[in-house]
């Protein structure tokens, strides 16, 4: 990702705006944000939601680990909707979400898109 791999950007907060990402996917459905970071988001949520097919403890624990609080959810709620996810995806193998590009923002130009869940 080389948006987010700029000088000056540690280690931890890629990591952070990621779980930040993949939690407000789960829970809105759908987040606008640069190309590159929602490429990167798109196999973060994708693996979350393959990990969601098998409910057990050590699952809930794995998501747990991952999610973060939302604005609009809390960390529980949003493991409960990682679980809702797997339900509904179980017969696919891959593939639950896509980025749709809208082209660029007028202020830097930068590539901006939309990742939603199919």
């Amino acid at each position: 990702m080389s948006y987010i791999n700029k000088k000056g950007k540690t280690t931890n907060w890629r990591r952070m705006v990621i779980r930040q990402q993949v939690s407000d996917m789960i829970s809105y459905g759908e987040i606008t944000t640069t190309v590159t970071k929602a490429k990167e988001t798109q196999r973060h949520v994708e693996r979350l939601i393959t990990l969601a097919k098998t409910k057990d403890v050590n699952t809930t624990r794995k998501l747990a680990s991952i999610l973060l609080d939302s604005k609009l959810d809390k960390q529980q709620a949003l493991i409960d909707k990682a679980f809702k996810l797997g339900k509904k995806y179980a017969t696919r193998k891959g593939g639950y979400t896509r980025v749709l590009k809208l082209g660029t923002r007028s202020g830097d130009r930068t590539e901006v898109a939309i990742l939603a869940l199919v």
